[in-house]
C-alpha cells in the first residue's frame, strides 16, 4: 500500500500533471514563461551564429586590407560586403572622396570628418549587432518576478483549499504548493540562460567594438598619410 501511494504522488507531482492541475492564472504564467524561454533560446542561437560569423569575416577583411596596394580596387571588390569592418571602410572612403573632391582641400576639416564618419559607422554597426539583446535583458530581469507571482498565487490557492477542507494534511496542500514552486522554477529556467547570454554577448560586442575602432583608427591614419600627398 505505501508503494502504491508513493507512485501515485510521483505521477501527481510530475511537471505535466502540475501544469494540467494548476489554476488558470498559474497556467497562464507557466505558458508565458515557457514562451519566453523558447524566444530566449532562439535569440541566443541566432546571436551566437551571427556574432561568430561577423568576427570571422571581419578578421578576414582586415587581414586582406593590410596587404592591399590599391584601395579603390579593394573597395570595389568589397562594396557589397555587409560586415562591420567593410561598412566602416566604405563610410570612411566615401567621406574621403567627398572631402577631397573640392579644391583647395581642407586637410584638418577632412581629418575631423573622417574620424566622425567612421566613429558613427562603428556605433551604427554595433547597434545593429546588439539588436534583440534588450529582449534577453528584459527576460532575465522580469521572468523571476513573473514566476514569483505564479508562486504567490498558487500558495494563496493552497491556503484557500486548506480552509475549505479544514485539513492541514500534507496530501492536501502538496499539489498546490508544488504547482506554485514549479512556476518559480520556470521563471528561473527562462531567466538564467537569458542573463548568462546577455553578459556573454555584451562582452563579445565590446571586444568587437574595440576591434572596429582600431580598424577605423588604422584606416584614418592611412587616409591621413594619403591626404598629405594630395596637392
Amino acid at each position: 500500500m505505501p508503494s502504491v501511494m508513493l507512485s501515485t504522488d510521483a505521477a501527481t507531482l510530475s511537471p505535466v500533471a502540475m501544469f494540467l492541475q494548476a489554476d488558470v492564472v498559474v497556467k497562464a504564467v507557466m505558458i508565458l514563461l515557457i514562451l519566453a524561454s523558447i524566444w530566449t533560446w532562439s535569440i541566443i542561437v541566432s546571436q551566437w551564429l551571427k556574432l561568430g560569423k561577423t568576427a570571422r569575416e571581419s578578421e578576414r577583411f582586415e587581414s586582406d586590407f593590410i596587404r592591399v596596394d590599391d584601395v579603390e580596387a579593394f573597395a570595389r571588390s568589397h562594396q557589397s560586403s555587409p560586415f562591420p569592418s567593410a561598412q566602416v571602410f566604405q563610410a570612411g572612403l566615401a567621406e574621403w572622396r567627398a572631402s577631397t573632391r573640392a579644391k583647395p582641400i581642407d586637410r584638418d576639416g577632412t581629418r575631423a570628418r573622417l574620424s566622425s564618419t567612421m566613429g558613427s559607422a562603428v556605433a551604427t554597426e554595433i547597434d545593429r549587432l546588439a539588436d534583440r539583446l534588450n529582449v534577453l535583458a528584459t527576460v532575465g530581469s522580469v521572468a523571476p518576478f513573473v514566476g514569483l507571482f505564479g508562486t504567490v498565487w498558487g500558495i494563496m490557492r493552497s491556503f484557500a483549499g486548506i480552509a475549505a477542507a479544514q485539513n492541514t494534511s500534507l496530501a492536501v496542500v502538496a499539489p498546490g504548493i508544488a504547482e506554485a514552486l514549479f512556476a518559480t522554477a520556470l521563471g528561473l529556467f527562462a531567466a538564467i540562460p537569458a542573463v548568462i547570454a546577455y553578459n556573454r554577448f555584451s562582452h563579445r560586442l565590446n571586444r568587437l567594438e574595440s576591434r572596429l575602432n582600431r580598424f577605423a583608427d588604422n584606416f584614418h591614419a592611412t587616409l591621413s598619410r594619403e591626404l598629405d600627398q594630395v596637392a
